[in-house]
């Protein structure tokens, strides 16, 4: 079993996003899926109780809450057997111990990153301490920073590719500001499982961000995203 972990201490940077289609993009390639959701708004938790039934099942944990009777956390917290892809959704700030809980064991960290300076400078800062923790709870995971919500004509967007050019961290993905994620959120699916041609744009640009998490499938190449450099506007 792989364990990916989606954090960021800004919050509002996609986190939620990220997760739901990550999990729901496994799934519905036949990977056996869990949806572990630390943050307390239960944004994940509620679009999985939106899942259509008819979909690939993706077991969901509430894990920011007590169980519920004599349910023990232990049991609460289980992955059932023959989970192959296990996906943490994180809130935006976590205290130390919480931390390491998510960490330890971890396969693949992601970052996502909104353009703008705030979140450039804060999550800057967030990485530098991430890596720290890392090393000490996951010394096996890799870092890959997700940029979120991007519009890629518009100078917030280039400033945020040079802000991690300059120190060493380009995005592994680019991923658009899209209706299609309001859209799959509000009815508890994933861009993957929606409309191929509606989707294909946003397709094509989740697969650098496969092809780094999964790099022994056929054709992968863990390679950061293609950025093309077009004409800015303000």
């Amino acid at each position: 079993m792989r364990k990916i972990v989606i954090i960021n201490s800004k919050g509002g940077c996609g986190k939620t996003t990220l997760s739901t289609n990550l999990a729901s993009y496994y799934a519905a390639n036949g990977y056996p899926s869990a949806l572990f959701d630390y943050d307390p708004q239960d944004s994940a938790t509620r679009w999985l109780s939106q899942r259509p039934e008819h979909l690939a099942p993706i077991h969901g944990v509430a894990a920011a809450h007590p169980p519920q009777g004599n349910v023990t956390r232990t049991f609460h917290m289980r992955v059932p057997p023959g989970t192959r892809r296990l996906i943490l959704d994180t809130p935006a700030s976590l205290k130390r111990m919480d931390l390491i809980e998510v960490l330890r064991g971890a396969s693949a960290i992601l970052v996502p990153i909104l353009p703008s300076a705030i979140d450039s400078h804060v999550t800057a800062a967030f990485i530098t301490d991430l890596r720290a923790e890392a090393r000490r709870h996951a010394p096996e995971a890799a870092i890959a920073i997700v940029a979120n919500r991007v519009r890629r004509h518009t100078r917030a967007f280039h400033m945020l590719v040079q802000f991690l050019e300059d120190r060493g961290q380009s995005p592994i993905a680019c991923l658009r500001d899209s209706q299609n994620y309001v859209n799959a959120a509000a009815e508890g699916i994933g861009i993957h499982e929606m409309n191929a041609n509606q989707t294909r744009v946003d397709r094509n640009h989740w697969q650098a961000l496969i092809d780094w998490l999964e790099p022994d499938r056929p054709h992968a190449e863990a390679t950061p995203a293609n950025i093309t450099r077009e004409p800015v506007s303000a």
